[in-house]
């Protein structure tokens, strides 16, 4: 029998309410209700049995996570199991005061997230008046003495803002920036069209990183996410199928990736249900693309299997309607030429950007 190692990274899906609009958002468009969000007990449960698994850190996500009056018996449990914090934001409903009873819970850091470095531009695209509090949320980060990431989702609307951004976190005194261009799932998915860039505004950032990069000398870490539809080369999508992380949504139930719900035949399961360690050794949801034993071809006579696995499953089922088809990201993929005709700049203008709302799709319920 083939040994599974360990997780050591678990996406903590706290809720999926949130006060922004974001059109990129990876969020499903059937939302979970805040009644179906598990319990901080809930939550205790599933860090002590993710540490026994080998879980080493974990985010606490949305959503927005400030929104869960508990958060900080949540953030309690995972200290206690020995699992390190980080929150990640929109800074919505932080204030000195919360913060510093998060911290008191044993919260390690803060990832804050920013949709453009212009104010009125970051609120458009948010959907909501909400800079100000991210600015504010950063001051308090900083003088907490909590390390300060910076999270800008790219697309066809803020990538001519890169020297902004970056300018944006040296200003707040972040340690980190994370430029990730916009992954099309969920709500992203739906808004592909009016989110996708052009080329010319890509090679623009990508030059753009470079000479920051250069300039700062490494004074501020600078992550960039390249995008999965331009480059043609495919991404070993969370490390790998069930090889490093895992995710559980707000109600409990356990993924391989943020967006694996919307593949077919997965039968996830539900960590109220079974144990953590169960559902990362022996479940369907995280054994069906393990490894490469599962792969057509050209995957599976490529060099790179072992490499990029296939690319994303997600990704392969949105392109293409069979999530065991050879990511189209590839070059190699039959399907690549589905993929890159989605690039080529529209002729019939851009469509509107839907915002994301909490009532698209038949359970989804009011928020918060």
């Amino acid at each position: 029998m083939t040994t599974i190692a360990p997780p050591w990274a678990l996406l903590a899906e706290l809720t999926h309410a949130c006060p922004l609009h974001c059109g990129y958002c990876s969020n499903p468009l059937e939302l979970t209700r805040r009644s179906q969000e598990m319990t901080a007990a809930h939550w205790v449960r599933v860090f002590r049995q993710a540490a026994e698994l080998g879980v080493l850190q974990t985010h606490l996500s949305g959503g927005e996570p400030l929104l869960r009056k508990d958060l900080e018996a949540i953030v309690a449990g995972a200290e206690e199991s020995g699992i390190y914090t980080q929150l990640v934001t929109s800074g919505s409903g932080l204030t000195e005061e919360r913060l510093q009873s998060l911290t008191s819970a044993g919260l390690r850091s803060v990832q804050l997230s920013v949709q453009h470095a212009d104010p009125a531009a970051s609120d458009l695209i948010a959907g909501s008046r909400a800079f100000a509090a991210k600015e504010s949320a950063a001051a308090l980060v900083r003088e907490a003495g909590l390390p300060l990431g910076v999270n800008a989702v790219l697309h066809r609307h803020n990538l001519d803002a890169v020297d902004g951004l970056v300018e944006l976190a040296l200003r707040w005194g972040a340690d980190r920036i994370e430029l990730a261009n916009t992954q099309f799932y969920g709500w992203g998915l739906l808004n592909r069209e009016a989110l996708m860039p052009e080329r010319d505004q890509l090679a623009r950032a990508v030059e753009a990183v470079s000479t920051w990069r250069e300039r700062l000398g490494g004074r501020l870490e600078i992550v960039w996410v390249a995008p999965d539809y331009f480059d043609g080369v495919a991404k070993p999508c969370m490390g790998g199928w069930g090889a490093v992380s895992l995710t559980v949504t707000p109600d409990g139930t356990v993924l391989p990736c943020p967006a694996a719900a919307t593949l077919p035949g997965l039968d996830p399961v539900n960590v109220k249900d079974h144990a953590l360690r169960w559902i990362w050794e022996e479940s369907k949801a995280f054994n069906l693309y393990r490894g490469s034993e599962w792969m057509p071809s050209p995957c599976r006579t490529c060099e790179r299997r072992d490499q990029d696995f296939g690319g994303c499953r997600c990704q392969a089922f949105a392109l293409t309607g069979d999530a065991t088809r050879t990511d189209p990201a590839c070059s190699l993929s039959p399907d690549h030429a589905t993929l890159t005709a989605l690039t080529r700049p529209a002729t019939s203008g851009v469509s509107e950007l839907v915002p994301r709302r909490p009532t698209v799709g038949p359970r989804a319920g009011a928020r918060g």
